[in-house]
């Protein structure tokens, strides 16, 4: 547990060192958790109260159709924080659900006392500023353009290099239902390069 809230402060640091005092009061808003391989994080049509870091593991985040067919919208490694901010935000249940694909270790923070002290502590804020502009802007908007722009191929190649350090560990229906295509449609590209 030491280890999982070491890693969370020095990955909070890469976005913006965070003083002892802001530190303390983030960590009050967080609780260590073990969740198992399969066992769903957020599930759909629940209101959330957190967001978390992961710390050990792999998670994917997806959205269902009605007819229950799954698609996957984004993976999360160690050193992320995965969670539907947009249910949190509104206080509404979740659109999409977050899934353990390997057993994790997460960090959960309670949204409501995080978004009181962030407002309350102008390190926390910069810090969280630059946390959106790098993965809500820089990194996200690329790729929603590329899913617009690519053919499969071209998106597959991307996700390649992107996600480098988890293809490994995926799935391959997981990455091809990411990818909008169907595993034998991605058999077929993955043969070709």
């Amino acid at each position: 547990m030491i280890e999982a809230f070491a890693h969370l402060r020095a990955t909070l640091a890469n976005y913006s060192p965070l003083p002892e005092a802001s530190w303390q009061g983030f960590i009050a808003c967080c609780n260590y958790k073990r969740v198992a391989k399969g066992q769903l994080i957020y599930p759909l049509n629940k209101v959330p109260t957190s967001f978390c870091f992961l710390h050990k593991g792999l998670a994917r985040a997806y959205v269902t159709d009605k007819n229950g067919n799954e698609f996957n919208k984004n993976f999360f490694a160690e050193g992320r924080f995965p969670g539907s901010m947009s249910a949190l935000l509104i206080s509404q249940a979740n659109t999409m659900a977050v899934e353990a694909i390997e057993a994790c270790e997460i960090i959960e923070i309670d949204f409501k006392r995080y978004r009181t002290l962030l407002f309350d502590d102008a390190n926390l804020m910069k810090m969280h500023i630059h946390y959106l502009e790098r993965h809500w802007l820089l990194e996200k908007e690329p790729k929603e353009i590329g899913y617009l722009q690519f053919e499969a191929r071209e998106r597959y190649l991307n996700f390649l290099n992107e996600h480098a350090k988890i293809v490994h560990r995926l799935p391959q229906y997981h990455i091809a239902s990411y990818l909008g295509i169907t595993p034998t449609q991605l058999s077929r590209i993955r043969k070709q390069v």
